[in-house]
Formats: structure tokens, C-alpha cells, sequence
């Protein structure tokens, strides 16, 4: 139980981060929620931003196998590269790849589909 109330504080404020870096988007302060973006990868994900960048689907795999991440946590980091997407056709091509590959593994390895997260495959196939 201790163990699920951590887990589910912990989700709150990554929420309450992307809340934040959806309104500095909103405001048109786009360095302010790259940097908080950026920030929360590492820190709130363990995932260095080199890796999330890198044109290298593999090294973000072989992040994702290793990482440990609990289901909440990597459902939370898929709302997260979501909604980096559309910034432009650069970023698309960088993250829709790995934002597939998270839900794959959530499927694959913690057996969660959700209907939303099968809606927003369909849609990322666009920018792959």
C-alpha cells in the first residue's frame, strides 16, 4: 500500500509538470517548457535527453528494457512525449518512434492496453 500511495504521489506532480509545460507552450514560452521538459526526463524519468534525442530507436529500447520503470510511471512518460508532438516534423520524427515503443512495452511487458493509448498508436503512425 505504501508502496502504491508513492507511486501515485509521484504521478500527481509529474501531472502537475505537464500541466505547467503545457501552459508555457500556451504562453508561447517555448525555451521555459523545453527546459522543463528536458528537466523532468531526467529527473522525473532517469531518461537522459541524449537518449530521448537520438535518432537511434535501439539505445531508447535498450533505456526502456533496463529503466524498471513501474506501468504508472511509463504511462505517465507517454503522456509526456505526446504531447511533444505536432511542434514540428523534426520533433515528430524523433519521438512518435519511441512514443510507440513505450506503449508497446506496456502492452507487452505489464499487459495494459487502454483505449486511448490504442487511439493515440493509430495517430502517431502519421509522424513514423
Amino acid at each position: 500500500m505504501y508502496r502504491k500511495d508513492l507511486i501515485t504521489a509521484e504521478i500527481q506532480k509529474l501531472a502537475e509538470v505537464l500541466a505547467k509545460i503545457m501552459g508555457l507552450k500556451l504562453e508561447g514560452k517555448l525555451k521555459d517548457a523545453e527546459e522543463l521538459f528536458n528537466e523532468t526526463m531526467e529527473n522525473g524519468f532517469t531518461l537522459p535527453v541524449d537518449i530521448l534525442e537520438s535518432e537511434d530507436r535501439t539505445t531508447f529500447e535498450n533505456w526502456l528494457h533496463k529503466c524498471n520503470l513501474p506501468a504508472e510511471k511509463l504511462d505517465s512518460l507517454s503522456e509526456f512525449l505526446y504531447y511533444e508532438l505536432g511542434i514540428s516534423t523534426e520533433r515528430n520524427q524523433v519521438i512518435a518512434p519511441k512514443l510507440n515503443l513505450v506503449y508497446q512495452y506496456l502492452a507487452d511487458e505489464h499487459k495494459i492496453v487502454h483505449l486511448v493509448n490504442l487511439h493515440r498508436q493509430k495517430t502517431i503512425q502519421q509522424y513514423i
